[in-house]
């Protein structure tokens, strides 16, 4: 499997214990209607599948596993920080009028101020907010999206329009 054919549901944070078991962090909003028999962690830019022998979720985002053979806290310290992913076919459907700000990845940003900015190449969710990344002026800038600056969703067009406040791209644009 290869990272176009999945989908990234979070990373492993922490060992937990000393018989293996791992805690994973979910940046996937339903984690909890994921189907989790088999993970599979980036190594070394590869997709390395990892079978779920047991996991318990809970309410914070996270969820603790155990892995088939990883039976020690020796063998599941190299998996910390590795992102996990699973396979498009279990990708859990959506309704047609569901909308999540990270469905706004690959539409074009354009401030009612400055005029296009670009095309989001990233939408990542903070504790509290989503901000997405555009390339302006060869420079990375990131912006909060939020019900205050976001003018119209054209999801017909692809097209994000924002009021960002006045100076906020200076502080990227001007170091």
């Amino acid at each position: 499997m290869t990272k176009d054919e999945s989908f990234y549901i979070g990373y492993i944070t922490k060992t937990k214990g000393l018989k293996g078991e791992v805690q994973v962090f979910f940046e996937f909003e339903d984690y909890q209607e994921l189907e989790l028999d088999v993970l599979f962690l980036e190594v070394n830019g590869k997709m390395v599948p990892f079978f779920v022998s047991n996991h318990k979720l809970y309410d914070n985002k996270t969820g603790l596993f155990y892995f088939d053979d990883i039976d020690h806290i020796d063998k599941a310290q190299p998996l910390v920080k590795k992102k996990a992913y699973l396979p498009l076919s279990k990708k859990p459907e959506r309704d047609e009028d569901e909308f999540f700000y990270t469905d706004l990845k690959g539409f074009i940003a354009v401030d009612e101020t400055l005029g296009e900015l670009g095309e989001i190449i990233e939408v990542n969710e903070y504790p509290q907010q989503f901000v997405a990344t555009v390339h302006y002026k060869n420079t990375d800038v990131l912006f909060p999206l939020n019900e205050d600056f976001i003018v119209e969703i054209d999801d017909e067009e692809n097209i994000l329009t924002l009021d960002l406040p006045e100076g906020l791209l200076d502080i990227y644009l001007n170091p």
